[in-house]
C-alpha cells in the first residue's frame, strides 16, 4: 500500500497524553460499571496503539488502534457540534463495507446516539420509509449510494457525503465533519484546562480525549436500531442496547475463536444487524479489520491469499461462488468460517474443506444481535464420512455463554401462546416445536411498534417464529420458517429438510423448495434449482430449462429419483424449475417470498 498519512482528525495528540477511557458518572458503586462496546476501542488503542486495526486497501488508507481511537472521537465530537442533537437521536448510515460504516459503530454510541444502519440493496422508497421511521436527525452516506436519500430528508436533518478518501480528498464531506469535530475535540479540552486553572484549591488533572465522555449511565441505553427484511410486510424496527451489545461481542469473539492474530475479513456486510457484532468482538480481541467494499470473489480471494485472513462470515451462497471461482486454491492457513442461513450442503463442505476453510454453523437474528447459538464440534465426528458430518453439522446446537439456552416448545395446545404455559417438547429429535429465547441477547424491542413486540415476546420470552426439535443431546435444529412449513396431506414438510437432500445431488450447485397449491394433498414442493457448472458443461442447459423437454424431463426424474431414495414419498417436490439463479438478499439468503409472488403471478 502506497504511503498514507491519516489527517489530523485521525492522529492521537503529542502534546499531551490521550486518554483512553470513559468517564464514570458521580456516584456510580465501586463495585459495578456500566457495559458497553465503546470500551473495546479504548482499551485495544491502550494495550496495541500502533497496531493495525483497519485496513482498507481499495481505497489506500488504513488506522493503527490509536489513529482509529481519535478518529472515532472526531465523529463523537462531530456529531455533538450538530444543532439540536442529543443523546437517543438516531444516527442513519449509509454505507457498504468501508471505514465509515465502521467508524460509526464507536462514534455514534460514544455520545448516546443510536447507529441505524440502512440495507444499501434497499430502494430509495424503502430507505425513506426507514428514515422517517426511525426518525433519523443525521444521516451519514457513502458517495455511492446518495440516491437512496430523500431529496428532502425532512427539516433539521444533517446529510454528511463520505467519499471514502481516508482525508485524501480535500472536499470529501465526511472527512470535513471529523475535522469539525477534532476542532471541537480541541476547544472542550482547551475549556477544561481553563477551568482547571482558574481553581483556588487542588483538584483533579484536566480531563483530556476520550475522558470528556462519559459511558452510559444506563447499560440497557438503547445503542442500535436495525431493521428486519420486511418480508411480509414494511421492516420493523429492532432496537438493542449496550449491555446486549457487549455481551453478544464478547460471545462472538470467544465462539469464533478471534484473537489478536486474527484478521478478520469484511464479507458479510455491516449494515447487517451491526455486522452481527464482529466489529466490537473484533476489536475486543485486538484483531485486525479488513473492509471490502463489496462482495467480489476476486478481491476475497486476493485478500484471503495475500492479506493474512483468519475468519470471515457468510452464507452457503457466498461459499459456493468462492469455491468456484477460478482462484481458489489451498490456502496455508486455517481460515474460520461463520455460516448462517442454512448449513452447508456435504458437496460444499468438501470443497471448503478442501480449501482449508473451515464452516462453523451459527443460527441467529436481528433480534438477537445476530448469532445466539452454534453447532459444537463432537469427536466422533471425525470418523464420519462427509455426508454424514454435513447432517449433523445442519443442527443449529446450542446456545452461546453469554445467552440463556435456547428452548423448543409446544405449539399446538393453543393458539394463545400469551396465556399458555410454556412446554418444552420432548429432546427425540421429532417432536416440533417454536424456538424461543430470553436473555442478555434478546433486543429490547420493536421500536414504535408495540403490537408486534407484544406478539413477539410472550410469557417473558421472545417467539422466533423459527419451527425446530431438539436432539436427545439438547441440540436444536430448525425444520422451517413456520410460513415454510408445507403441508400435504395432513403431513409436514420441512422444506430445509428437502433442500439439504436435493443440493446433495451432484448436478445441484444451489436450490429452494416452496409450497405450491395442490387440488388433492392441499399443497406439494416446487423446487427451484441452479445447476452446477460442470453439470451445465454436460447438459443442453437451454433445453434442460425448457419444461417439458426431453432433457428436462429426464433431469427431473433424476433428481426425484434422488429425493425418493432419501426422504418419504410425500416430501418429494412434485414441480422442479430450472433457473439461473436464487433470489437472495444481502448477506445471501435465499428469498423465498419473491420465489412465492413470482410464482403466485403465474396462477
Amino acid at each position: 500500500m502506497p504511503s498514507y498519512t491519516p489527517p489530523r482528525s485521525s492522529q492521537p495528540p503529542t502534546a499531551i497524553s490521550f486518554e483512553l477511557s470513559l468517564s464514570t458518572h458521580p456516584n456510580t458503586p465501586h463495585h459495578r460499571s456500566s457495559l458497553t462496546p465503546v470500551a473495546f476501542l479504548l482499551r485495544a488503542a491502550l494495550i496495541t496503539p500502533r497496531k493495525l486495526a483497519i485496513n482498507h486497501p481499495e481505497r489506500g488508507y488504513s488506522f493503527t488502534y490509536e489513529q482509529w481511537a481519535a478518529r472515532c472521537l472526531s465523529l463523537a465530537f462531530a456529531l455533538l457540534s450538530v444543532p439540536g442533537f442529543e443523546a437517543g437521536d438516531r444516527v442513519a448510515v449509509i454505507s457498504p463495507n468501508a471505514p465509515l460504516i465502521a467508524d460509526a459503530h464507536w462514534g455514534i454510541p460514544a455520545v448516546g446516539g443510536i447507529i441505524t444502519p440502512i440495507n444499501i440493496r434497499n430502494t430509495p422508497k424503502e430507505v425513506a420509509y426507514v428514515l422517517e421511521h426511525s426518525g433519523s436527525t443525521i444521516i451519514l452516506c457513502d458517495h455511492e449510494f446518495t440516491h437512496l436519500v430523500p431529496q428532502n430528508p425532512g427539516q433539521g436533518v444533517t446529510v454528511i457525503i463520505s467519499k471514502d478518501s481516508g482525508g485524501q480528498d480535500a472536499d470529501d464531506g465526511y472527512e470535513k465533519f471529523l475535522d469539525q469535530g477534532w476542532q471541537a475535540w480541541q476547544r472542550a479540552e482547551q475549556a477544561e484546562l481553563q477551568k482547571y486553572k482558574a481553581r483556588t484549591k487542588p483538584s483533579a488533572e484536566p480531563k483530556t480525549g476520550w475522558k470528556l465522555l462519559y459511558a452510559p449511565q444506563d447499560e440497557e441505553q438503547p445503542i442500535a436500531l436495525c431493521y428486519t427484511s420486511g418480508t411480509t410486510g414494511r421492516p420493523k424496527g429492532v432496537l438493542t442496547n449496550h449491555r446486549g451489545a457487549y455481551l453478544a461481542a464478547v460471545a462472538n469473539a470467544f465462539e469464533a475463536n478471534i484473537t489478536q492474530d486474527s484478521v478478520y475479513l469484511w464479507v458479510l456486510p455491516m449494515f447487517h444487524a451491526c455486522g452481527w457484532t464482529f466489529p466490537w468482538a473484533v476489536t475486543a480481541s485486538l484483531g485486525t479489520h479488513h473492509t471490502i467494499r463489496k462482495v467480489d470473489n476476486a478481491v476475497i480471494w486476493d485478500a484471503l491469499l495475500h492479506h493474512g485472513v483468519t475468519h470471515y462470515c457468510g452464507a452457503p451462497t457466498v461459499q459456493i461462488g468462492l469455491t468456484n471461482h477460478p482462484d481458489a486454491r489451498k490456502l496455508e492457513r486455517r481460515v474460520n468460517v461463520a455460516v448462517a442461513a442454512s448449513a452447508p450442503t456435504a458437496n460444499l463442505l468438501a470443497k471448503m474443506e478442501s480449501l482449508n476453510l473451515h464452516p462453523v454453523h451459527v443460527y441467529g437474528l436481528t433480534e438477537t444481535y445476530g448469532p445466539f447459538t452454534r453447532r459444537y464440534f463432537e469427536p466422533e465426528w471425525a470418523q464420519l464420512d462427509v455426508d454424514a458430518r454435513a447432517r449433523m453439522m445442519a443442527r443449529q446446537g446450542h446456545a452461546y455463554p453469554t445467552s440463556d439456552e435456547v428452548r423448543v416448545v409446544r405449539t399446538e395446545s393453543s393458539t394463545d401462546k400469551a396465556t399458555d404455559d410454556l412446554v418444552d417438547v420432548e429432546r427425540n429429535g421429532t417432536e416440533t416445536g417454536e424456538i424461543v429465547i430470553r436473555g442478555n441477547m434478546a433486543m429490547l424491542g420493536y421500536y414504535n411498534d408495540p403490537a408486534a413486540t407484544s406478539k413477539a415476546v410472550m410469557k417473558g420470552w421472545f417467539h422466533t417464529g423459527d419451527l425446530a426439535v431438539r436432539h436427545p443431546g439438547g441440540e436444536i435444529q430448525i425444520l422451517d420458517r413456520g410460513k415454510d412449513i408445507i403441508i400435504s396431506g395432513g403431513e409436514n414438510i420441512s422444506s430445509l429438510m428437502v433442500e439439504q437432500e436435493l443440493a446433495a445431488h451432484a448436478d445441484v450447485l444451489e436450490c429452494c423448495v416452496i409450497a405450491r397449491p395442490h387440488e388433492k394433498w392441499g399443497e406439494r414442493g416446487q423446487a427451484f434449482v441452479v445447476l452446477t457448472e460442470q453439470a451445465k458443461a454436460k447438459l443442453d442447459l437451454q433445453e434442460v430449462k425448457k419444461n417439458g423437454s426431453k432433457a428436462n424431463v429426464e433431469l427431473i426424474a433424476t433428481l426425484k429419483q434422488h429425493c425418493k431414495q432419501r426422504m418419504s414419498g410425500f416430501a418429494v417436490p412434485e414441480w422442479f424449475d430450472i433457473v439461473d439463479e436464487l433470489p437472495k438478499t444481502s448477506t445471501g439468503k435465499v428469498q423465498k417470498n419473491v420465489l412465492r409472488a413470482r410464482f403466485a403471478s403465474k396462477l
